[in-house]
């Protein structure tokens, strides 16, 4: 699941410094590669997901309502300013992905068309909502987050292939529901939890990108929810990230799916 997660997740490595809270939590039921053989399964199964080559996503995302907040989720860039920054409005979207970590997006605002594109090794943006008409290379920041971010299977499916470690910290509640918290530790030595619903093994939780406000970094959680099946495959609908101390959350709302569209490598590359 790319996001993802898909979408996807563009996770910095002090994330995993900065949590909501430090309560205990309850021994684990499970082993974490029997949480993750269950949450493979639910999610459509390991060869279903290795024959996904690309997808498509299509939708609208939230964008303003105190702009001192980005819009970044899973694989998703900030998004453009609104005239009234206390106001919230939805700006429509299309994300294609590729197997290789490749990915493009593009955001309709105002008549115009922002676009972030990434090929697996490096990035570029075209941003004409900030008066920026020409094409910039993302920064190295931009270029750490992209390499940490899923492929299109997401974090868990195949992970020790991919030289990702999983280890089963406990369980906590998430959103009224127990769920198993995994730490998930990349090959590049990046680090990041998810957590699995206890009863769907769908994740429903994953820890998200710090945001910098009035000088200091607000730890994030992104909730998976609204999970549907395509091609048999479970994907989540509505991705929607909760920052510390924001009152008002960030929605992503997917409206269509599209597996393995025909996407060619050229859709990726710089503009010359």
């Amino acid at each position: 699941m790319s996001r993802v997660i898909a979408l996807s997740c563009t996770l910095l490595a002090l994330a995993p410094a900065l949590t909501f809270g430090a309560e205990a939590l309850a021994p684990s039921k499970l082993s974490a590669a029997a949480i993750v053989e269950r949450n493979v399964a639910a999610r459509g199964g390991l060869a279903g997901w290795q024959a996904v080559r690309s997808m498509s996503w299509s939708g609208k995302l939230d964008a303003g309502g105190n702009n001192q907040r980005t819009m970044k989720a899973p694989g998703m860039p900030t998004a453009p300013p609104v005239k009234d920054p206390n106001a919230q409005v939805q700006l429509p979207f299309a994300m294609d992905m590729k197997r290789g970590r490749q990915s493009r997006l593009e955001i309709e605002f105002n008549g115009q068309k922002a676009v972030q594109v990434y090929d697996g090794t490096h990035g570029w943006k075209l941003r004409p909502f900030l008066n920026r008409n020409d094409v910039e290379n993302y920064t190295p920041d931009e270029l750490k987050m992209a390499a940490n971010t899923a492929d299109l299977d997401g974090l868990l499916i195949d992970y020790a292939a991919k030289g990702t470690k999983v280890d089963v910290e406990g369980m906590e509640p998430v959103d009224g529901k127990q769920a198993y918290k995994l730490k998930v530790v990349l090959k590049n030595g990046h680090m990041t939890s998810v957590w699995i619903d206890a009863q769907s093994f769908l994740e429903v939780k994953i820890e998200g990108e710090p945001r910098r406000l009035d000088g200091r970094l607000h730890a994030a959680a992104i909730y998976l929810r609204d999970y549907r099946k395509v091609d048999g495959l479970q994907i989540p609908f509505l991705i929607e990230t909760n920052v510390q101390g924001v009152q008002r959350t960030e929605k992503i709302q997917i409206e269509k799916v599209v597996v393995n569209p025909r996407l060619d490598d050229s859709r990726f590359a710089k503009p010359s």
